[in-house]
């Protein structure tokens, strides 16, 4: 399950980042499925979950 949620953040940052108009929305799903994938998650995807979560905030400075 914690795989599972793992792909599914990491889709839902790319999903929003590759947007040509992404909505508060998206970007709200996003950290939603970061948040969920984070309790369950091993110690390194952990780690790319908090680099997932940077890039969403990043992608929102550029738009």
């Amino acid at each position: 399950m914690a795989t599972n949620l793992f792909k599914q953040a990491k889709n839902a940052v790319a999903q929003f980042t590759n947007s040509q108009n992404p909505s508060e929305q998206e970007k709200e799903a996003a950290r939603s499925v970061i948040q969920s994938a984070f309790t369950s998650a091993s110690p390194a995807e952990q780690q790319q979950l908090q680099e997932l979560e940077r890039k969403l905030e990043q992608h929102n400075e550029l738009k």
